[in-house]
């Protein structure tokens, strides 16, 4: 996550043709690891159409989030998200014994969640797995709204643990042995010195609980929004908040694009497929085409640098979220435009939010660190 932090935050001013072309240019490596993404879903799509699990979208989707450029990575990434998942939905049926009855209590509990994840997402040395917790957790304490008994909640919850595991598990096993690649090994004496388990300023710097409270105000805020409104289908808003946030305000605003431009081309592909593709579907084979079809597509700029790596995750869930609205070929437009107007609310939100409230500059921190 810092590696594409960094990247991200030392973006140059993009948006010419050949600046595309070149992100979009072939190298070694990128082909095959397209091939994986598209592997890793086409068998989790087979496999959740056959057994008729629920979002299958989102088990779609977690390939491309645990793929990485080495099966080291994704084997280190996989096995976060996986201890992130576990320990968030056996956190989150615990409170729930206290929180079903009481949405009042609901509301503050979330919070904590994500003000918790994001500020140890800075500081702690594992910071991708406590960002997992808070925000799984967070997303987990939302379920009791939609849900009309806890019997039904408790289903529902398995049924998540279910939908992110069951792909980490094939992710990493295909990235372990379909066209596998190494990591490249650094200088020697790289990463020898002494390992600390929080970063140094972690009780010092405010910049840390800022940040965290910046994210917390942005995603809630959010949430009072779609329940207010009685909007369910944008709650979109509230997982931007969340996942575009970064140290600068100018690299969060940057993420913030390739989400919408990256949801954008997603959304687009899968509107023109209900049109004109799916309607003439007769069979598993031909969405199997289809899904592949679509993951090359996402998994070709997903497998590019991190300059437009997230928009290749972000035309990959708007393409899956389109097509796979139910236990066949979705034909409901509806989805497009509730993540449209989910995803723009919560980038309206995040940056009203970090360019009034205590707004983090990249000259600012490179003149700190200078």
């Amino acid at each position: 996550m810092s590696a594409a932090t960094e990247s991200i935050a030392s973006e140059r001013t993009f948006g010419s043709w050949q600046w595309l072309r070149e992100e979009l240019a072939s190298y070694p490596g990128r082909g095959r690891m397209m091939l994986r993404m598209v592997l890793g879903v086409v068998l989790v799509a087979i496999l959740s159409m056959t057994l008729q699990t629920p979002l299958t979208s989102i088990s779609a989707y977690m390939v491309f989030f645990v793929t990485k450029e080495n099966r080291g990575m994704t084997t280190l990434v996989g096995l976060i998200l996986f201890l992130g998942a576990t320990i968030a939905i056996a956190l989150s049926l615990l409170t729930y014994r206290y929180t079903f009855d009481y949405p009042e209590f609901r509301l503050p509990v979330m919070a904590v969640s994500i003000f918790g994840g994001m500020y140890l997402m800075r500081v702690f040395a594992i910071g991708p797995l406590a960002f997992a917790i808070g925000f799984v957790f967070s997303v987990s304490q939302s379920m009791a709204e939609t849900v009309p008994d806890a019997d039904a909640l408790v289903r529902g919850l398995l049924w998540v643990w279910v939908l992110i595991v069951f792909p980490i598990a094939i992710t990493v096993v295909i990235n372990q042995t379909v066209l596998p690649t190494e990591a490249e090994h650094h200088a020697a004496g790289a990463g020898h010195g002494k390992k600390r388990l929080f970063v140094a300023d972690a009780l010092t710097n405010p910049g840390h609980v800022r940040f965290a409270l910046k994210v917390t105000l942005s995603a809630m805020s959010c949430y009072i929004i779609y329940c207010a409104v009685d909007w369910p289908g944008i709650r979109t808003a509230f997982i931007t908040c969340c996942f575009i946030a970064l140290e600068s305000t100018e690299a969060t605003l940057r993420k913030a694009r390739l989400r919408l431009v990256g949801c954008a081309i997603g959304g687009l592909l899968g509107f023109l497929s209900i049109m004109y593709l799916v309607p003439h579907m007769v069979s598993v084979v031909s969405l199997v085409l289809l899904t592949a079809a679509g993951s090359a597509i996402a998994g070709w700029v997903a497998a590019g640098s991190p300059r437009i790596a997230y928009g290749g995750l972000q035309i990959a869930l708007a393409f899956y979220m389109c097509i796979f609205q139910d236990y066949a070929p979705g034909t409901d437009f509806d989805t497009i435009r509730n993540r449209l107007v989910g995803i723009v609310l919560g980038i309206v939100v995040s940056s009203v939010v970090f360019n009034y409230l205590w707004p983090e500059h990249e000259p600012d921190k490179t003149k700190r660190s200078g």
